[in-house]
């Protein structure tokens, strides 16, 4: 090993400036086998909380697994009403997903090319793209009522000149989910533009391309992979929407009733199917992250 020269100043002394070399001197003795394990060993003070953290989030799942009931699982997930709920959940989240990429790609553009704005701009643009994240979604669905309602903002001049009435009717559990979703599939786009190298967007653009261009046919199939991760994790969040959906859209068997909206209405009267619902509920969520786990964590680490 070659090691770093002893370089001084004028005074005489060590320049300090310079980094050390890391590496153990040769014929140091290496951990092997049980030194190596025990070298990689967390301490106590960070192993006994984790392990309360890991806890406190399989646990719940473990309980639902217990009270499942197994043997007529089946019977109570193929009934009437659980199939009306999960049709009304698959339509609803699959319109949501499409909305959001539809709308939520451009806006993921217009947050990687806000880097040039002032802060203050950039700054608001993104708290307003992200607070659906932190915003509680039963103040979601308020607000959705006071906008699009018969007396909201826009909901009265839609009812007055077209007739048109949103709340309690399917294209308003889609606009609820929509609006509780569609944030996971724009910071999913967003942190795959950034990973794109935007020299080929100059290159198209010296051969004449214009910027939308570019945009279509060289960026958006470079970034593919995290459009398709943020296209199935908005979906799992959209099929999971309840509380922006029950104020906006209220539960209507048939109509605006999906799957966690059947879990509340059950859990008071047939707490069993509202657990069977819930394990259906979880498969999904599970089975989504399992999925794309490696794609979800890249995308968040850009």
């Amino acid at each position: 090993m070659q090691l770093l020269p002893d370089r001084r100043d004028r005074t005489g002394r060590r320049d300090r400036r310079l980094p050390r070399d890391p590496r153990p001197p040769r014929g140091a003795r290496r951990p092997q086998g049980r030194d190596a394990l025990r070298d990689r060993r967390l301490p106590v003070a960070v192993l006994v909380p984790a392990l309360v953290g890991l806890a406190l989030l399989v646990l719940p799942a473990v309980a639902l697994l217990v009270r499942a009931p197994w043997s007529t699982l089946g019977q109570r997930l193929a009934s009437e009403t659980v199939l009306d709920a999960l049709r009304v959940s698959v339509t609803s989240a699959l319109l949501a997903t499409a909305i959001s990429l539809l709308l939520g790609v451009p806006l993921a553009w217009l947050l990687t090319a806000s880097d040039t704005w002032p802060v203050v701009w950039r700054r608001l643009l993104r708290a307003v793209v992200t607070v659906p994240l932190v915003l509680p979604p039963v103040v979601g669905g308020i607000a959705l009522l006071y906008l699009l309602g018969r007396n909201g903002l826009l909901g009265r001049p839609l009812d007055a000149a077209l007739g048109i009435t949103i709340p309690f009717t399917l294209a308003a559990v889609v606009i609820a989910q929509t609006f509780v979703a569609m944030p996971f599939l724009v910071l999913s786009v967003e942190g795959a533009l950034r990973g794109v190298d935007r020299g080929l967007d100059d290159a198209a653009a010296s051969l004449g391309a214009s910027r939308w261009y570019a945009f279509r046919r060289v960026t958006v199939p470079l970034v593919a992979p995290g459009v398709t991760a943020g296209a199935v994790l908005c979906f799992a969040r959209a099929l999971g929407e309840f509380g922006a959906t029950i104020t906006f859209a209220g539960t209507f068997p048939g109509r605006t009733q999906t799957l966690p909206t059947s879990v509340y209405l059950a859990q008071q009267s047939d707490p069993e199917t509202a657990v069977a619902i819930s394990l259906l509920l979880l498969a999904v969520g599970v089975g989504v992250l399992l999925l794309l786990r490696d794609r979800w964590l890249t995308t968040g680490a850009r």
